[in-house]
């Protein structure tokens, strides 16, 4: 099948995307052409569009690793999804073929694409990064589970498993900060500390639960956790601010002999981060992880359940909504930290 259809596409580092039309190729083993009802805006687009992965070898190409639609054709080999089912794109690989990353033609020009994209109106994505709709779960509501949602609240259910009575602390509350938090009252813990540096962000963590939130724009978050911990410190720490120092104060705020602090963000490509070792062989632990070791296949109905038993208020986190052609907008809101998680309606009359 032949479609042609709008697109933003980064052509240049630190210029706007551009919406062209855009044609996609004829789909290849494994591949599953997607009509997008909505999409996410999550820091990793900042990231690429701003420069702060570096060298871009890819240029020009399309962006976006969070979403929803309805699948309109399927390539030789793809057995998990069939025309007309609703499903969730993201990034992190699930069951499927792991399929090539394509080309899409503009004019006289090609226009590269990973496994995944989602700021466009059709994708051609690899079966490995679809994911069935769960009933229950809304067409918008459903891009978090793209991205945010298996990252923040996977980072809680497969890596901390928090014991009853832990204490906890959240360091920066976008879309996985808040995903997080919504986990990590599933389990009985004693404290769960939110840390951000917007005033409304902060009341959200509360109004979601938290026993205590911190403006660290205000106050020393470590010197504050300390405090709240009797100065021992947090057992686990959970960063995803994306700033070099605030992982390092994420880990500063973990309590020796058995703390853990886990990071899912990526600060600016050539950025490292000083930790003392001394602290390390104090029994202090620090993990990245990729995609809070989430696997869609098997996290995603069990997150869509806790959804749907009211223990998951994601809709919560969608204060601004935009159109495809206010891309620019939606990303420079989400960098100046006017947006918790920017939602980008393609096509809502899919669901």
């Amino acid at each position: 099948m032949s479609v042609t259809f709008r697109a933003a596409v980064l052509r240049e580092l630190n210029r706007p995307l551009s919406i062209e039309t855009v044609e996609a190729p004829a789909l290849a083993a494994g591949q599953v052409l997607v009509k997008l009802a909505y999409s996410g805006v999550c820091h990793s687009q900042v990231m690429e569009a701003r420069g702060g992965r570096g060298v871009d070898r890819y240029l020009p190409h399309m962006l976006g690793h969070e979403g929803s639609g309805v699948v309109v054709e399927i390539g030789e080999g793809v057995s998990k999804v069939r025309p007309g089912d609703r499903v969730i794109l993201g990034w992190i690989k699930g069951p499927g073929a792991d399929a090539q990353g394509i080309r899409y033609k503009a004019g006289d020009s090609f226009i590269n694409a990973g496994a995944v994209t989602t700021f466009n109106e059709y994708a051609v994505v690899a079966e490995n990064r679809v994911t069935l709709l769960p009933p229950g779960v809304p067409m918008d509501v459903a891009v978090l589970f793209g991205c945010a949602l298996p990252v923040g609240a996977g980072i809680v259910i497969n890596i901390a498993k928090p014991p009853p009575g832990s204490t906890l602390a959240v360091f920066g509350l976008g879309g996985i900060g808040l995903s997080a938090l919504m986990a990590c009252k599933l389990f009985d813990c004693k404290q769960l500390i939110a840390v951000d540096v917007e005033p409304a962000k902060l009341e959200m963590a509360r109004e979601l639960g938290a026993t205590a939130v911190i403006d660290a724009s205000r106050h020393d978050p470590v010197e504050e956790i300390r405090a709240l911990t009797g100065g021992l410190g947090v057992d686990f720490a959970i960063e995803s601010a994306g700033l070099t120092r605030v992982i390092e104060q994420a880990f500063d705020a973990t309590r020796r002999f058995g703390g853990l602090c886990v990071f899912a963000s990526h600060p600016k490509s050539g950025e490292k981060i000083a930790l003392d070792p001394f602290e390390l062989i104090c029994g202090k632990r620090i993990l990245g992880t990729w995609g809070g070791d989430s696997n869609p296949g098997r996290d995603v109905e069990l997150l869509a359940g806790l959804y749907r038993d009211g223990k998951l208020p994601l809709a919560s986190m969608f204060t601004r909504r935009y159109a495809l052609a206010d891309i620019n907008t939606a990303l420079d809101d989400l960098e100046h930290r006017r947006s918790v998680r920017p939602l980008i309606e393609i096509d809502p009359t899919l669901g």
